[in-house]
C-alpha cells in the first residue's frame, strides 16, 4: 500500500513538473512580457470594465492589462494548453467581474466558431517596482 502511495505521489509530481513547462516557447514569451515586474498577491476577481486590454500567451496565460501598467495574469486551471495568441476570448457575466473559476470561451478568430474554453485560475498581479 505504501509503495502504491509513492507511485501516485510520483507521477502527480511529474505530471504537474511537466505541465509546468509544457510549453516552453508560451513560457519564454510570459517571463519576457513581465520582465522587470514584480508579482503581488494572487486575487480572485477583476472588474472587467478596468480591463485595458488582454494578450493570450500561446499554451500558458491571458494577461490582462489594467489602469497604471499593472499587469494580471491568469493560468487558467483547465484547459491552458489550448491557448492560442489568435483567440477570441468570450466572456459571459452578470456582475461585472471575471472571476475564478470562471469559464473563457475561446472562438477561432478565422471561423468565428467556438473551439473550446478554459476555467480561470486566480489573477496574479504584477507591477513595476515604485508603482
Amino acid at each position: 500500500m505504501r509503495s502504491r502511495l509513492c507511485g501516485v505521489v510520483v507521477v502527480a509530481a511529474l505530471a504537474a513538473a511537466s505541465g509546468a513547462v509544457a510549453n516552453p516557447a508560451g513560457e519564454a514569451r510570459l517571463a519576457q512580457r513581465l520582465e522587470g515586474r514584480t508579482a503581488g498577491k494572487p486575487v480572485d476577481c477583476i472588474r472587467l470594465r478596468e480591463v485595458r486590454g488582454s494578450e493570450v500567451i500561446d499554451g500558458v496565460a491571458i494577461v490582462y492589462e489594467m489602469p497604471g501598467g499593472r499587469l494580471l495574469v491568469n493560468r487558467p486551471r483547465s484547459g491552458a494548453d489550448s491557448l492560442r495568441r489568435a483567440d477570441i476570448l468570450l466572456t459571459r457575466t452578470v456582475s461585472g467581474e471575471l472571476c475564478t473559476p470562471d469559464p473563457v470561451e475561446l472562438i477561432d478568430s478565422l471561423s468565428h466558431f467556438p473551439r473550446g474554453f478554459v476555467s480561470l485560475g486566480a489573477f496574479v498581479p504584477y507591477t513595476k517596482p515604485g508603482r
